[in-house]
């Protein structure tokens, strides 16, 4: 683990900051089995449509976004998670200011 205080009682949504006209990620664990990243997106930015090797967990911190999974569009906001399946196409869209946790699980040989 990295990038979070240790120990400490801290307010989530508030480790990644807003940047204007960006998406910024966090980090948190990134192994050969899990990665852990915490993402804010501006109003209108985007993860254009990729695959993952790994089951990825979306859970919706603030704001509000789309997640689009083989082309079916899902409006997810602040508390909302959606489980995306590993090798289908996916994106992720900014309809408002919003913040995200992503945990990927990839498979061990």
């Amino acid at each position: 683990m990295k990038n979070l205080e240790f120990s400490a009682v801290l307010p989530f949504a508030e480790q990644v900051p807003y940047q204007d006209g960006q998406i910024v990620s966090k980090t948190i664990a990134q192994s050969r089995a899990l990665r852990l990243t915490l993402l804010a997106f501006d109003k209108g930015e985007a993860l254009s449509t990729h695959a993952s090797d790994g089951d990825a967990l979306v859970l919706v911190l603030d704001g509000q976004g789309e997640i689009t999974i083989d082309g079916t569009v899902y409006t997810l906001r602040a508390g909302d998670a959606i489980l995306m399946p590993a090798r289908h196409p996916h994106s992720v869209f900014a309809k408002e200011r919003f913040k995200m946790f992503l945990a990927v699980e990839f498979p061990l040989p």
